[in-house]
């Protein structure tokens, strides 16, 4: 059997929390997100988001936190998390 690639894990774990109906955490979301968004979007530009918006800001303050990562350490981290969420 072959082994999965990590795009394809990346896009079944974003299928499962996609469909996910539990409330997680505000600082999983968060993690999740900003996995999430360094896997598809690359680094966060803090120039393209409203800093009077605390959301935004709490959003984009995560995913700054992870943007030493490159895209696949990111989406491993995003499987990995998902999967740990769901049993």
């Amino acid at each position: 059997m072959q082994e999965k690639n990590i795009d394809t894990l990346f896009q079944e774990a974003f299928e499962r929390a996609s469909n996910m109906t539990d409330a997680l955490p505000q600082d999983v979301m968060l993690r999740i997100y900003a996995y999430y968004k360094q896997a598809t979007s690359g680094t966060a530009d803090e120039n393209n988001y409203p800093a009077y918006n605390l959301r935004e800001a709490f959003k984009l303050n995560a995913w700054m936190q992870v943007r030493h990562l490159s895209p696949d350490e990111a989406k491993a981290l995003y499987v990995e998390t998902i999967n740990s969420l769901i049993k």
